[in-house]
């Protein structure tokens, strides 16, 4: 009987593991965890975790790991298939009748993993012949210990065209060919895909050999590629396998991260190094399929890239890939290597410790996300800015989750906004050297009469002006916004430009242009609602009084106003930044430019404040 891994997962996810094992094994809570004694080998403190959300038990001192079936199988020596039907009668589901067809393929694919099982043979015994004398060397001069090349089964495919058809001669050709091991083409014999080259063999999270991957020896050849990879077969789909998943998993259990390379031979370098929990796609950018794989061993792998322009590309298709995939908690770091080194490099020159600094300096998404597309273009002219902007709007749109989306928006707008509209800065004051001069005629400069000192109450009032603004009109703004939130789309670039210190209108702002950007067409009513269920406590119109600025009248919603208001509320805080910062210039250097500076940008302050206060019906207080 063959089951599919659909019904298989389903039945999984019905079972409690910590109460299926609790019923062998006393098990004790821990954090999110149950720890225990493991009941595979002798020990005195527990190191045998279960994790109930993610289905799995592992012992960090004995390396036991699986699901409940396998704990089934294992421990309690069942059968597969007893396993199965002892599981299914606990989670209440029927176990499948027999398929002709499935059964048939599940005989199938055993063939196979008997034929790459085989394969793998030959290409073990095959390096240590006389022929296996250059892929020996290669391996010598990368460094890799003996333990390392025995244990990710380091082989050598001979130089001859019918090697593989004469090793396996047990094998019928055609199940060669199904595995990618040999090659048709027509009008011609089949013949060895892998020849003169330095093998190693790709795994399933099982352990079993799937695939294979074949490096050059000979620098001569410039019409073969440097890596060869097997197929896509009925085992191994290039796409959806992560190499060194089944080693890699379980010590990123324990470390808590997993590091993502560009290849297969970058992560026998790091393991040999001492850092186990490293993996590589295929020959392929990174695929949504392997980055899910990837979230189930940890939330947020980190992504390893070469320093050089091929490099950055790759890192920006695994940014592009993940987008629309990003759920809360669940993201990418990556990491950028040293220009022209990869991580065998970085280990050989620099030792294993630097590659750990380069790897606790990862980066996060949206910060790779900022600076690829910031470098991208010139930024020299308004049209290339508004061009940035716009290729950030567009990634934002592809993230399928509403808050993360949102929350992207504006990260990105601000960064955009601070970059854009950035202040030029002022050059420091350097106060003229004035040579000795008569006080009228000669040659050196006329004398004039410094500047008469500032009244004592000016002084005062421009040292002492308050900074901020009252959270009244933001909370008239937010009431108004609750009440039309079919405004809240069109002014979103901008209401994601407004910052207050209030937790509480912070989080209502948060939430609407999230709603917003999750459609932002629903009725008042409904968006009250959310709120109430987020616990978020907006602001209400009774709240208000009499205070609304002029947002809301009697006949509703002002859209004009509210859109003034939106403009007063961004600029306000951002003249009260360039205002601080002229302050503490007047204060480092009393001159006449300062001073006119400060009394300039209070002027522009004074009048904002003039009219968001003409807006209310109440006095706005500095």
């Amino acid at each position: 009987m063959s089951l599919s891994p659909q019904w298989l997962d389903e039945l999984r996810s019905r079972i409690s593991l910590s109460g299926v094992i609790g019923r062998s094994v006393r098990v004790q809570k821990a954090g999110r965890e149950f720890k225990a004694c493991c009941p595979f080998h002798n020990e005195k403190t527990p190191s045998f975790t279960i994790n109930d959300d993610k289905g799995f038990y592992h012992c960090f001192g004995c390396g036991a790991h699986g699901d409940v079936i396998r704990w089934m199988t294992d421990h309690q020596g069942l059968p597969f298939m007893e396993a199965v039907k002892e599981l299914a009668a606990q989670a209440g589901m029927d176990v499948p009748a027999p398929d002709p067809r499935a059964a048939q393929r599940a005989e199938q694919q055993k063939s196979l993993h008997d034929v790459m099982a085989a394969a793998q043979a030959y290409f073990v015994d095959s390096l240590q012949g006389p022929g296996g004398a250059a892929a020996r060397a290669y391996l010598a001069s990368r460094g890799f210990p003996a333990s390392v090349v025995r244990e990710f089964g380091f082989g050598y495919a001979p130089n001859e065209r019918q090697g593989m058809k004469a090793a396996l001669s047990a094998f019928p050709e055609a199940m060669l060919i199904e595995a990618g091991l040999r090659i048709v083409v027509e009008g011609k014999d089949p013949y060895d895909r892998f020849r003169d080259r330095l093998m190693l063999p790709i795994l399933d999270v099982r352990g079993r050999v799937i695939a294979f991957g074949g490096r050059i020896l000979s620098a001569e050849k410039k019409d073969a590629p440097k890596y060869l990879n097997s197929p896509d077969t009925p085992l191994f789909d290039k796409g959806r396998t992560v190499y060194n998943l089944h080693r890699a998993g379980p010590a990123a259990r324990h470390s808590g991260r997993i590091v993502v390379v560009e290849g297969y031979m970058d992560v026998v370098a790091l393991a040999a190094a001492g850092i186990a929990e490293a993996v590589a796609p295929l020959g392929t950018a990174l695929t949504e399929h392997q980055i899910e794989r990837l979230w189930r061993v940890t939330e947020c792998p980190t992504l390893c890239f070469d320093g050089d322009s091929a490099g950055q590309r790759a890192a920006m298709r695994a940014v592009v890939r993940a987008l629309p995939m990003l759920m809360p908690g669940h993201s990418l770091r990556i990491v950028t290597l040293p220009q022209g080194m990869d991580p065998d490099d970085v280990v050989k020159r620099q030792g294993p410790q630097a590659m750990e600094a380069l790897l606790g300096e990862a980066r996060s998404l949206v910060d790779v996300l900022w600076e690829a597309e910031r470098d991208a273009a010139p930024l020299a002219t308004p049209e290339d800015k508004a061009g940035l902007k716009a290729r950030l709007l567009a990634h934002c749109e592809t993230i399928h989750h509403p808050d993360i989306k949102a929350l992207y928006r504006s990260e990105l707008t601000r960064r955009f906004g601070d970059l854009a509209y950035a202040r030029p800065e002022r050059p420091p004051f350097q106060p003229q050297q004035r040579k000795a001069a008569p006080r009228s005629g000669g040659k050196g400069q006329p004398w004039k009469p410094a500047p008469p000192p500032l009244a004592q109450e000016d002084s005062q009032r421009l040292r002492n002006v308050g900074l901020g603004i009252s959270p009244a009109p933001l909370r008239a703004l937010l009431v108004a916004l609750i009440e039309r939130p079919d405004l809240i789309a069109a002014h979103a670039e901008a209401l994601a430009g407004i910052h207050t210190e209030d937790a509480a209108l912070a989080a209502t702002l948060d939430a609407l242009l999230a709603i917003a950007a999750n459609g932002g067409s629903l009725e008042s009513g409904r968006i009250k609602t959310i709120l109430a269920e987020r616990r978020i406590d907006a602001p209400t119109l009774a709240s208000l009084g009499s205070l609304r600025y002029g947002l809301i009248g009697d006949s509703g919603v002002d859209g004009d106003a509210l859109a003034g208001a939106i403009i007063l509320l961004v600029e306000i805080p951002m003249v009260d930044e360039a205002l601080a910062e002229a302050n503490r210039r007047y204060q480092a250097e009393l001159t006449p430019e300062t001073e006119a500076e400060k009394e300039r940008l209070l002027q522009r302050r004074l009048a904002l404040l003039a009219r968001l206060g003409q807006m209310g019906r109440a006095r706005l207080s500095l």
